[in-house]
């Protein structure tokens, strides 16, 4: 993950962006260097997607259904 990636994501916390979270955690699994931190970053995503009723928490559960990570 870039560090511009690691200082947006600090700020979206300190503001309680959850929206921008959602996001920054999509980004920073794009970017993840292996399956688990991969899984580990969408389901960050997917807590605060769910949490928001974002649009994008039923294509985020269905990345992590693909990896094993959770089930339909």
């Amino acid at each position: 993950m870039t560090t511009a990636l690691e200082a947006d994501l600090l700020a979206a916390h300190g503001r309680g962006d959850k929206a921008a979270l959602v996001t920054l955690y999509q980004a920073a699994a794009t970017q993840a260097p292996d399956a688990p931190s991969r899984a580990f970053f969408l389901t960050h995503a997917m807590v605060f997607a769910l949490e928001l009723g974002h649009p994008a928490a039923a294509a985020i559960k269905a990345d992590l259904i693909a990896m094993g990570c959770d089930t339909p």
